[in-house]
């Protein structure tokens, strides 16, 4: 069994609750990323991706450098133990149309475990029907 831990992308950059969109976008540009976990003080309080600030700040013409991370994280965000296997993330990720599922241990965030993370470890027969089954799913991260 392979676990979530062994598949995921560590030390994963992370903000805080208070950080502006405007500091949350140049993160992502930084470290080349198309999500950031949000966390208050040690807990994970959501996830913010590039399409919420396009579609909660951009679309909407709001300041990006008013609005917190706080405002826009995704409330209901889906979480793996880092040592359940990653098959559930795989299943977690087709069921709800996601992208990217934060990694936990012991209530702690240790990583984040991509569609291009389970595809890297798949056939390559196999990774193409696992990026064309959870891209056909309506996004929600």
């Amino acid at each position: 069994m392979t676990t979530a831990r062994e598949l995921m992308t560590p030390d994963c950059a992370v903000v805080s609750v208070d950080a502006t969109l405007a500091e949350v976008a140049q993160l992502m540009r930084d470290q080349d990323v198309g999500a950031v976990p949000v966390c208050d003080g040690s807990r994970l309080a959501g996830l913010v991706t590039d399409r919420d600030i396009v579609v909660r700040c951009v679309a909407e013409d709001a300041d990006p450098g008013a609005i917190t991370a706080r405002d826009i994280a995704s409330e209901r965000t889906l979480t793996i133990e880092a040592d359940h296997d990653a098959q559930e993330a795989l299943k977690m990720m087709i069921s709800n149309g996601v992208r990217r599922i934060p990694v936990i241990d012991e209530g702690q965030l240790v990583g984040i475990v991509s569609q291009a993370d389970i595809a890297l470890s798949m056939p390559l027969k196999d990774a193409g029907e696992l990026i064309e089954a959870i891209s056909s799913a309506p996004p929600n991260n």
